[in-house]
């Protein structure tokens, strides 16, 4: 099987509770068409004090991300005709995925909101870095960086291996972090501060430098989302 990851936008005028509440719908659909492993991370208002922690340059900002698996990549067109009559942009990616931290902590019933809030990432390798020198650093030492500095109880990366839309943007991979919610508002909770000032600020910058080693930080596009888990 091949899984697949279909990035949304939301109709003009939309507001983000009511394009959340029509995504969702789709959900039994999109299982009758196919969609295995259906999870769906969407903006919403439960995650709608995160604003400030939001990053990126596109004009208008990604809205959801729709993961799912198909025996092949070729089948998705039903997929994305049901997703295209609620969102007025899909690109839709394949995607390998591996799963540092699989969450165990904070886990929902099926179709239920997970505890906490998903930061949605799109990452490109710096200018002038290869691909495996963005990857090895990615694996390595970022792996250890982010799970050493942050408060995510779930790590998922999502390598892309190919846009299936020509106008797709440049993505090299999709990753999914999970924090406490209080991690929107609270910048030493998401840096696991433990009471501890000097923690906290070793912690940022510690990420901070990791990223500027790897990312094109001008192209990130980082929001954070709520996560539905429909089937695991």
């Amino acid at each position: 099987m091949e899984k697949l990851a279909s990035v949304l936008w939301k109709p003009a005028g939309s507001t983000d509770a009511d394009f959340a509440s029509a995504l969702l719908a789709t959900a039994p659909e999109l299982a009758k068409r196919g969609a295995a492993r259906l999870r769906i991370d969407v903006v919403d208002d439960a995650v709608a004090a995160g604003t400030a922690v939001r990053v990126g340059s596109m004009d208008p900002p990604k809205d959801a991300v729709v993961f799912y698996w198909l025996d092949e990549g070729d089948l998705r067109g039903p997929i994305e005709a049901i997703l295209a009559e609620v969102a007025s942009r899909v690109e839709t990616f394949l995607v390998v995925e591996s799963e540092p931290v699989p969450n165990t902590e904070h886990v929902a019933p099926p179709a239920e909101r997970t505890p906490g809030f998903n930061l949605v990432t799109c990452i490109e390798p710096k200018d002038g870095m290869s691909y495996a020198e963005f990857v090895h650093h990615w694996h390595t030492e970022h792996r250890r960086c982010a799970l050493e500095t942050q408060s995510t109880f779930a790590y998922v990366r999502n390598e892309i291996v190919r846009a299936y839309g020509e106008d797709a943007p440049p993505w090299a991979a999709i990753v999914e972090e999970s924090f406490p919610i209080e991690a929107l508002t609270d910048p030493r909770v998401w840096y696991r501060w433990e009471g501890s000032e000097e923690q906290f600020r070793r912690n940022r910058k510690w990420m901070i430098e990791s990223c500027l080693a790897f990312l094109a930080l001008d192209r990130v596009e980082s929001h954070p989302m709520s996560e539905y888990v429909f089937e695991r």
